[in-house]
């Protein structure tokens, strides 16, 4: 996985005080993105275990509530295995810091692929279980494409008014 950037302090992308990580390549290329920098698999920042080290280092300190994933796309398969890693680490180490994911994906798409993907062939593409672990793992997630003729400035935490912040627990209690 490369790496655009690490906002030591993050006050824009989800409630409280955070670190956000902004993961590097994206697929989607939404018109008018705000970071289409990241959009190139290829940019960015190798991420190394002397920059992970950093990261948890960052997430470490009293004031920080939550730990935002962002990019370019998170859950893409170039990206997914080491997000769900990290979010494990999270879980982990800092159990009571907040966990805000934002993707490109829909949630509803992401369990349902995850449940049909198993239930019909017994066994699972990687990379769908990859994501419904990163999204069922999260506290809360941002989904859909930012679509630039639904953006709203007015909105919080999102661009565009298709786009959902997502309570992952209560969410997905509808599901089971």
């Amino acid at each position: 996985m490369r790496y655009a950037s690490i906002r030591k302090i993050d006050i824009s992308n989800g409630e409280g005080v955070g670190v956000a990580l902004f993961v590097q390549g994206c697929h989607f290329h939404c018109k008018n993105c705000f970071n289409s920098c990241t959009w190139d698999f290829s940019g960015g920042h190798e991420w190394t275990k002397e920059v992970k080290k950093y990261f948890f280092s960052l997430i470490d300190r009293k004031y920080i509530d939550r730990v935002t994933l962002l990019g370019g796309e998170p859950l893409t398969d170039e990206n997914v295995s080491e997000v769900c890693e990290i979010i494990h680490i999270i879980r982990e180490r800092f159990p009571d810091k907040k966990i805000w994911l934002y993707t490109g994906y829909s949630f509803d798409r992401i369990v349902t692929d995850s449940i049909n993907d198993f239930s019909f062939t017994g066994e699972s593409n990687k990379y769908v279980l990859a994501r419904s672990t990163a999204v069922l793992s999260a506290d809360v997630v941002v989904d859909g494409l930012f679509k630039d003729e639904l953006k709203d400035y007015s909105l919080h935490w999102k661009g565009s008014s298709n786009q959902r912040v997502i309570d992952v627990k209560k969410t997905y209690k509808k599901y089971s």
